[in-house]
């Protein structure tokens, strides 16, 4: 595949999220930029969110896990069921009853200031570097094939990929995403649909039986019961599931300002029923289609594994140039659905929780203070993508910073369930010190249980950094209630 061609693709791509831009973002103020005036039609919230849950990692990885792991994965996604019906009945009602336009405002209110600004903290440290990473493993792969043979140097990829962003979402924020996310979650559908269609026609499957010769393959098991120790077992998978989905989504300003733009309660609450059950159906065919992949793999004596699997053989097993179109297209949504929400989402909470532009400014300076915000985490994103390049290099060590920013959502989810859950009140300063100290002891712990109990965390961790904020809040509670 010619990388001219490949150039053609993304201009045309970025081309149609800016006309949609045009035709969505025409109001520009803050409410459109926050809350998408909350008039957004709660269906298009729900399949827009299948591509932003869906980034350009889980693209890329959940099929090449397959190999290793099977279908192992799918007990994760059993868990998020159960999370999100957690998010649709108990916190989706809390946040519409407040009118929150920041999720964390609701920390203010229950413990205090400091409360509130480590929880919207912890989060754009997260989105930050969690954004960064799945942009530059995937700006990566592009490199590679596109821009390496036309002599442009990373850095430049990156900054035109993030002004593109910018360009798309600077007018109307969350009311322009609400329906781009939903153009990027039809391409990479699209694409995933196509991948399974030459890979089972290859191997000589109709539609017929596909589900049976996925079925009848060891690659397809499901459920692992035998070892307690190991991170795939059965319940420490479900019940990671589930809190990855309450933190991750449900205590994840990134979602829940998609939910927040809807018109009603029971409108966001439609939009999270139908969205679990689209978002594991696509779950299950990733899975599927990693086991159609690595069969074919294997009978055409191709080495490609994990990450490099399904681009290889989309892009350079000879299997045509419609899979290669595809997998692009796919790829780039899957990673850029992701991204330009997240660039909102930050935006959205550090005006609102950081700076607090809606106390401190009349309306007019409300809107250039905003702009000049999104201008800053562009720039922010930016230099961070670079940084994983140039100045760290090493991707093992960039993987291992992207997994602990997972852990920074375990003190927002002690902070939230302790609020839920007690009516206790704390000693609000000493909130910014528990938060830190949890993630640095809970991966502490994890190394310590892994070398000398043989116990592997896995998912669980973010349950274990929940628990050890939770007890921190118990330390420093007060008498009064």
């Amino acid at each position: 595949m010619q990388p001219t061609t490949i150039l053609l693709l993304i201009a045309g791509y970025f081309i149609t999220l800016v006309l949609v831009s045009y035709f969505t973002g025409k109001g520009g103020s803050n409410e459109d930029f926050f809350k998408a005036s909350k008039q957004s039609p709660w269906y298009l919230v729900a399949f827009g969110m299948i591509g932003a849950s869906l980034s350009g990692v889980t693209f890329i990885s959940v099929p090449g896990w397959v190999e290793a792991s099977q279908f192992s994965y799918f007990q994760v996604v059993l868990g998020y069921t159960v999370g999100y019906a957690v998010i649709g009945l108990v916190l989706l009602p809390l946040y519409y009853r407040l009118n929150l336009t920041s999720i964390y405002s609701y920390l203010e209110g229950r413990f205090g200031p400091a409360s509130y600004k480590t929880g919207a903290s912890f989060f754009i440290l997260s989105r930050v570097v969690g954004a960064s990473f799945r942009l530059y493993l995937v700006a990566n792969v592009l490199q590679l094939l596109v821009f390496d043979s036309m002599n442009i140097p990373f850095w430049v990829t990156v900054t035109i990929t993030i002004l593109l962003i910018w360009l798309y979402t600077f007018k109307s924020g969350i009311k322009t995403i609400v329906w781009t996310d939903t153009l990027q979650t039809l391409f990479m559908l699209v694409s995933l649909g196509v991948a399974i269609y030459f890979v089972s026609s290859d191997l000589g499957l109709d539609a017929g039986s596909i589900f049976n010769f996925i079925a009848d393959s060891k690659l397809s098991q499901m459920f692992f019961f035998d070892d307690w120790r190991s991170a795939d077992f059965f319940f420490k998978q479900f019940i990671s599931g589930a809190f990855i989905a309450i933190v991750m989504t449900g205590l994840d300003q990134d979602m829940m300002q998609k939910n927040l733009t809807c018109r009603s309660l029971e409108d966001a609450q439609k939009n999270m029923f139908w969205f679990t059950i689209v978002l594991t159906i696509v779950n299950f065919i990733f899975l599927a289609l990693g086991v159609l992949l690595t069969i074919y793999a294997r009978n055409n004596g191709i080495e490609a594994s994990k990450d490099d699997l399904f681009p290889f053989i989309a892009t350079k097993a000879g299997m045509g140039f419609g899979i290669a179109i595809c997998f692009i297209l796919g790829l780039i949504a899957a990673a850029y659905s992701s991204a330009d929400s997240a660039l909102t989402a930050l935006t959205t909470s550090f005006s609102i929780d950081i700076l607090e532009i809606e106390k401190k400014y009349e309306k007019a300076k409300q809107i250039t203070m905003r702009k000049k915000i999104h201008i800053l985490f562009s720039v922010v994103m930016i230099l961070v993508i670079i940084g994983f390049k140039y100045l760290i290099a090493d991707e093992s060590v960039i993987a291992k910073l992207f997994v602990f920013a997972g852990y920074t959502y375990g003190p927002l989810l002690g902070l939230y369930a302790f609020g839920l859950f007690t009516k206790w009140q704390v000693r609000d300063y000493l909130v910014p010190v528990i938060a830190i100290l949890t993630p640095i002891t809970g991966y502490v712990l994890s190394l310590l249980s892994l070398k000398y109990l043989n116990f592997e965390f896995g998912f669980f961790i973010l349950i274990l950094n929940g628990l050890l904020t939770f007890l921190g809040l118990v330390a420093i509670r007060t008498q009064k209630n």
